[in-house]
């Protein structure tokens, strides 16, 4: 399953973020894989795409980083994936 996570950093953690993430890593759970990320410009939210086979190990991962971050997170599909189920049905 892929995952849209939508990361806003609390007020004045953004230099917090970076540094546990330079330390750390990402802190991913083994079966939760990172494949891309974006960044708004003034590096105060980030959008990540992730693939696990469950909500379980995202909240795992979550609550590694929910001290500094505030998250939103929605399962997604490709376009071709969403599109291809809706034209069999």
């Amino acid at each position: 399953m892929l995952w849209m996570i939508i990361e806003r950093f609390r007020p004045d953690s953004t230099d917090a973020v970076g540094q546990r993430f330079h330390t750390q890593g990402q802190m991913l759970p083994e079966d939760v894989e990172y494949l891309s990320s974006w960044l708004t410009p003034d590096g105060t939210v980030c959008y990540q795409l992730m693939r696990s086979h469950s909500r379980a190990s995202i909240d795992l991962w979550v609550s590694r980083w929910s001290d500094l971050v505030e998250f939103e997170i929605s399962h997604v599909e490709t376009s071709e994936a969403y599109w291809s189920q809706r034209n069999r049905n």
